[in-house]
């Protein structure tokens, strides 16, 4: 069986296309975004267009959802599978889900109970997952200086969204400020449910949407999502960034914390205990942080509203021991105290760190528990499986 993979430079790209072809299946690549960034919309569609015409592909496939893909397959009455692993993402909003053609897999409850109703035999939640063998390899053939160098007591990697956070560059004036800063601060202390789509005033909408000439607009969308852009691209990577310099902030005063990050650090101040350590590669250096670090932080971003990010996965998969905040979805898949742990406050998680970096025997303890709970039931093969379960068994209605 064929199939044709969309890449546009994704790091769970590889670790599907390795599942699927563990699955018995020939992947077909379709490289012309990786290749050239710069592709006219044009060039996108009839390259992929003749790739599926020519390939005789059971089904297309990409991470994320892509409308043009979407519509060239409902025209050929192809299926065409979407896996979600980012959120938000506006081109949900487009009219091209409610084709027939589709199968999409949302990983954030709250996101797919937002969007099913608008094609409810095509769209699917599904978490995401782990590439435990890729893993397990880059930790295989380790060498001494490695285990010192990535030997961490509490390892934090990714970005603090500081880049990825238009908002305060915006030139508003202090009215619209105030109101942005006071929702920001008021969601800050309700964590497990965001409220910022609901609180925010069309004025706020209207007058980020004036000041920011690259204010996303989505064509052909089934609805207004003007509110959406300014709660999830704006007020909440300000408030995901915010509560990342705030929670290394509190623990670097107490605790040593080494920083993988790419991000701009200047917000953090001089916090003794914090060693920022700059970028790491996905695939040879994260692991080995994840692995040999005493304790890895998840700090959620904000616009995951109960799904598990992919850092939860790969901490996991990495036999890593994980400190994660609280999502409404982990109890679905692991037991907190058992195979991970989570802090409901900064008090709390100061606690939790003191403890589990005295308690070596439970702290590995929990680690493998997780890491097996992660090989038996949730890599990538197994999403796959899931995945083809369903398109196979619900053939499409193109």
């Amino acid at each position: 069986m064929n199939m044709i993979i969309h890449r546009y430079g994704s790091i769970c790209e590889p670790d599907l296309i390795d599942a699927f072809r563990a699955c018995g299946i020939t992947v077909i690549e379709d490289c012309s975004e990786v290749s050239s960034k710069n592709i006219s919309p044009e060039e996108r569609i009839r390259s992929f267009g003749g790739l599926l015409l020519t390939s005789q592909a059971a089904f297309a496939f990409s991470v994320n959802f892509f409308p043009y893909i979407s519509e060239i397959c409902e025209k050929l009455h192809v299926p065409y599978v979407s896996l979600s692993v980012d959120c938000p993402v506006l081109e949900l909003f487009s009219v091209s889900i409610r084709n027939r053609c589709n199968r999409i897999f949302l990983f954030d409850y709250i996101q797919y109970q937002r969007f099913h109703p608008e094609n409810p035999d095509c769209i699917f939640y599904l978490p995401l997952a782990a590439n435990t063998d890729r893993w397990g390899k880059a930790l295989k053939d380790i060498f001494t200086e490695d285990k010192t160098r990535y030997r961490h007591d509490i390892a934090f990697v990714g970005s603090l969204y500081k880049e990825k956070s238009p908002l305060s560059h915006l030139p508003l004036d202090g009215y619209h400020r105030g109101i942005a800063d006071s929702i920001i601060n008021a969601q800050s202390k309700v964590p497990g449910y965001s409220f910022l789509e609901e609180a925010l005033p069309e004025s706020l909408v209207a007058a980020i949407r004036h000041n920011d000439p690259s204010f996303y607009h989505l064509d052909g969308s089934f609805t207004k999502t003007d509110t959406y852009v300014a709660a999830h691209y704006y007020l909440g990577m300000e408030l995901s960034y915010k509560e990342r310099i705030r929670t290394l902030q509190v623990i670097g005063r107490q605790f040593p914390v080494d920083l993988y990050t790419r991000s701009d650090i200047s917000d953090l101040g001089h916090i003794p205990g914090i060693r920022c350590r700059g970028g790491v590669s996905t695939h040879h250096e994260m692991p080995k942080v994840f692995h040999y670090s005493k304790i890895n932080l998840n700090i959620t971003m904000h616009s995951i509203q109960s799904g598990l990010s992919q850092r939860i996965w790969d901490v996991l998969g990495c036999g890593g021991f994980l400190l994660s905040n609280y999502q409404s979805e982990i109890p679905e898949y692991f037991t907190i105290g058992k195979d991970l742990d989570c802090y409901e406050n900064m008090d709390d998680l100061k606690e939790k760190i003191a403890f589990y970096l005295s308690h070596e025997d439970i702290r590995e303890e929990i680690a493998r528990n997780g890491l097996e709970k992660v090989q038996a039931n949730h890599t990538y093969i197994h999403r796959v499986c899931q995945i083809m379960n369903i398109l196979f068994q619900q053939k499409p209605t193109v």
